[in-house]
Parts: C-alpha cells; structure tokens; sequence
C-alpha cells in the first residue's frame, strides 16, 4: 500500500517574499500610497514629451508655481477644516470680500496698505469664528452653516462695491505684493512655501494640530481625554478663513482690482486638491504634504493642456477625471487589502 503524498500547492496561491507579503498585496500597497505621486509624475513626463521646449522650460516651471500658490494657500486651510471632519463651503467668497475690503479701505478711506490688510485679516478670523459659532454651539451642519456664511459674503460684497471692481490707485505699491521678485521668485512662491511650512508644523508639531487630528478621528473619545473639542473645531475654521483672507489679498493685488467673482473659480479646485492629497502616502487622511501635491496635479493638468491648446472644457474635464480616477484607485485598493487582510 503506497503512502499518499501531500499535494502541491496550487498555481492561484499568491507567491510571497521573504517578507511574507504577497507582490499582488505590494502592487496594491503601492497604487494605495504612491499612486497619485505616480499619476503627477506620468503627467509631467507625458505634458513633457509632447512639448518639451514650452511645458519643461524653467520659465513655465516657475509659472507652474506661481499658477498654484494661491491655490495652494486656500486649500492648505481648507485641509485644517476636513481633518477636523467639517466643511467650509465660504472660503471662495471670503477671498473675494477679502480682496474688495483691500482695496476698498485703501481707495475709499484712505488708509495705508498694512493698515487696510491688518483690518482684512481680522474681518478673516471674524468670518471664521461666525463660522465656527454656528457649527459649535448652534450646532448646524457645517455644510449649511457656510453655505449661509458664503450668501452673507456675497452680499456684502455687492453691497461694499457696488457690483463692480474696486482698482487699486496709482503709486501705492500695493501690488508688488504680487508681483514682485525675491531672487528671481516671484513672491506668491514665497508666500506658499512659508505658509504651508506653517501649517504643516501646526499640522504635525504642535498639541493643537494632534487635538485637531484627534477630534477629525474621533470626536467623543477626544471629549472623553479632556480635549475642548469646540475650540480646536472653531481654530480651524478660523485658519481656512484667513488663509482665504491671505489669498485674497494677494489675489487683488495680481489683478490690481478686488472684484465680487475674484474667489469663484477657487471653490472646486480647492477641493479637488485636498481630495487627491488624501491618497498620497497616508491613504485616506487629509494632510498638508498630500494637499500641495494635489495642487500640483491640478496646475499641471491646466498648464499643460494649455500649453497644447486644447479647449478650457478639457481642462475641466481632465481634473474631473483625475480625481475621480485618484480616489476610485484608493478606495479600491483599501478594499482588496482589507479583504486579503482576512
């Protein structure tokens, strides 16, 4: 009678490394973490290829920057609002106001431009904490309670300018702000680079980022450890509020007017680009490093199929595509590895 000898493994099961991870799971891992960056890196090389002259000049990456600084700077604060697991639905009419008050007092009252900007940034923090106020302690939803705000600001806004652009005068040097160069870069690069240094230390050095992280994970068990959960929920929208305050300043001082449509355009690619920073390494989390390459993603797509010509209804298009792409990658890859988990 012969022994029966054990069967082979079968040909379907996965072969693993001396890690013990399959390199299925490893894929899966990498499009989880690593896909977005793969996804603006593809795009670089693509846009790079079909003009290479124009999209890899040093001028157009410069440009590219500048492009997204503003941007950059908005959704960096918008990214405090989603950790802290709110919405804040004013931030683009914020920059317009804040763009109109500007100029308004500098034109209308006649005040210097640092006393005109201080009194922004105050009326920027103010709008933060109405927005807060409601959320907290009216407890409204955050998506109604700025939605409300945003209408607000629209009015005020029309009311302050009369509906029409407010020019910045002659000879105040308000807009070198803007336009101005620091060794050859222009300021609004500046600008971004040191306020989102700013934000990701507060992000990730400081008690009041880790109670912001905290209550965005869980809000009862941050009540439970003793972390005042309404006041870091109001900081952070007083952080988007000024962030869109900063933008705005700057905005007004791009174009040379403050306008009542300035922030419009914001709203959505703000969004977009905190969205696809949350599937940047730290998968499904909302954090600053993910949201500037988010904003790069967004820049890139617009100047690069700018630069190729094609219709404004591309590039809308392309970043609707993109985030829907970036985020259905995530999720999916969350869910294959939390089924080869089990």
């Amino acid at each position: 009678m012969t022994t029966a000898t054990p069967e082979k493994a079968s040909t379907m099961t996965p072969r693993k490394s001396k890690s013990g991870l399959s390199a299925q799971h490893r894929a899966w891992t990498f499009a989880a973490r690593y896909g977005t960056l793969a996804v603006l890196v593809l795009m670089i090389i693509g846009f790079g290829m079909a003009s290479p002259d124009a999209f890899l000049s040093q001028r157009n990456l410069i440009n590219i920057l500048n492009q997204g600084a503003l941007l950059a700077i908005i959704a960096g604060g918008v990214t405090f609002v989603l950790v802290v697991g709110q919405f804040d639905l004013s931030f683009a009419n914020m920059i317009s106001l804040s763009g109109i008050l500007t100029v308004g007092l500098m034109q209308f009252s006649g005040l210097p431009s640092y006393a005109a900007i201080a009194i922004t940034l105050a009326v920027s923090c103010i709008v933060g904490l109405f927005n807060g106020f409601l959320v907290m302690y009216l407890r409204m939803s955050s998506i109604v309670a700025t939605l409300a705000t945003s209408t607000i600001l629209i009015g005020i806004n029309f009311w302050y300018s009369n509906g029409v652009p407010v020019t910045v005068g002659g000879g105040s040097g308000f807009t070198d702000i803007a336009r101005a160069r620091l060794l050859g870069i222009p300021m609004p690069i500046i600008y971004m680079v040191v306020i989102l240094a700013v934000l990701w230390v507060i992000l990730n050095r400081t008690m009041l980022g880790h109670h912001v992280q905290a209550v965005g994970s869980n809000t009862l068990a941050s009540q439970m450890a003793g972390v005042r959960v309404s006041r870091v929920t109001i900081t952070a929208f007083v952080l988007a509020s000024l962030c869109a305050g900063v933008a705005g300043i700057i905005l007004s001082a791009r174009i040379g007017s403050g306008q009542v449509t300035a922030g419009d355009g914001f709203l959505l690619s703000a969004f977009a680009a905190v969205f696809l920073g949350a599937s940047v390494i730290r998968d499904g989390e909302f954090h600053i490093f993910g949201t500037f390459v988010g904003v790069l993603i967004v820049t890139v797509t617009t100047n690069g199929l700018s630069i190729l010509g094609a219709p404004s209804f591309v590039q809308f298009l392309s970043q609707g595509g993109i985030l829907i792409a970036a985020v259905a990658l995530s999720t999916l890859s969350r869910r294959v590895l939390g089924t080869q988990r089990h």
